[in-house]
């Protein structure tokens, strides 16, 4: 059968950073009070010259030469984002011009934080269904721009960045050994919007609004929810929490990374955390967790990894693939 293979990843980050300590002359917060509750020690903002499609080209272009491939071998690009460079067209497609490709198709998916994971799994859909033999997969995001940096709940979790994925047609025999994408689970759940939403649209608003959030509310729905689909994933493909080698979860706060590693059994040392270097970078967090943990060694070919997210919607889900 066809499975849908890791060749390569990427990452880019801003070039300025921000510490939990530069918050301090801006809203009433401090660098402790923001480490205690979330984890997050600094995060990368995007300088006026930085946007999501040049953070998503620099890390499309870091998976292909980490994949020994150019532009010309890519059939597909789904970016996930929350923050397009423009209303129409897709940032894709703009990231597509950047890389010199004129073949094939691009599109943008917006799930939120979800959106690397619901990427992923829509990627596997179009090499198993025979549209696309290699896919990039990126997840860009500059959410400093929808900021309201006066709110000290919401300003000091946020960061910009981007990673990507490239993915290819490769052949298993339908089993758990097979290398590629194994399981999936996606939800979502509308009733949930105002908890997590942008106050602003071209539709309602006109205007691009900034994110607001019921901080509570989130980490109240986020354990259980995330436990759900990636229970489901397991069930999927008939393993147990004790059979992966990686954790890589959406980078939002360590509190819920540690609450549902806890729930799900699933042992410290196979989670990979980098929520303290980036911050919250939404649908950029997975591929940039996972870049890092490929550059340092820790994942390697054959490794059993799981991928969740949980974003606005709410959307959640979980993607598990034999790297």
């Amino acid at each position: 059968m066809i499975r849908s293979v890791v060749r390569g990843t990427g990452a880019a980050l801003p070039r300025r950073i921000m510490k939990n300590a530069d918050f301090e002359g801006m809203v009433e917060t401090s660098d402790e009070w923001i480490a205690q509750r979330t984890g997050i020690r600094q995060r990368h903002i995007a300088a006026d010259d930085e946007t999501t499609a040049s953070l998503g080209e620099a890390a499309a272009r870091a998976a292909l030469a980490d994949a020994g491939l150019t532009p010309d071998d890519i059939d597909l690009i789904v970016l996930a984002t929350s923050t397009p460079n423009n209303t129409f067209p897709a940032t894709a497609v703009e990231i597509q011009n950047r890389l010199g490709m004129h073949h094939g198709f691009a599109f943008d998916m917006q799930a939120v934080c979800s959106g690397f994971v619901y990427a992923v799994t829509t990627a596997d859909l179009y090499i198993r269904g025979g549209l696309a033999k290699r896919v990039l997969v990126i997840g860009s995001e500059t959410f400093s721009r929808i900021l309201d940096w006066n709110d000290r709940s919401t300003c000091v979790l946020f960061g910009d960045g981007a990673g990507a994925l490239v993915m290819e047609a490769g052949e298993g025999a339908g089993t758990i050994a097979d290398r590629g994408v194994l399981a999936a689970s996606l939800r979502s759940d509308g009733a949930h919007k105002d908890k997590l939403f942008v106050d602003g649209g071209p539709s309602t608003t006109g205007t691009v609004g900034h994110l607001r959030m019921e901080g509570r509310e989130v980490f109240k729905h986020a354990v259980g929810m995330i436990t759900d689909v990636i229970e489901a994933t397991f069930s999927a493909a008939g393993i147990s929490a004790d059979d992966l080698d990686w954790f890589v979860p959406h980078q939002a706060n360590k509190r819920i990374i540690d609450a549902s590693a806890k729930k799900l059994g699933i042992a410290e040392q196979k989670v990979v955390v980098t929520v303290d270097l980036h911050g919250n970078t939404s649908a950029a967090s997975v591929p940039l967790a996972l870049s890092v943990a490929v550059a340092d060694g820790r994942v390697k070919k054959g490794d059993l990894v799981l991928l969740e997210a949980m974003g606005g919607g709410f959307t959640w889900g979980a993607v598990l693939v034999r790297w």
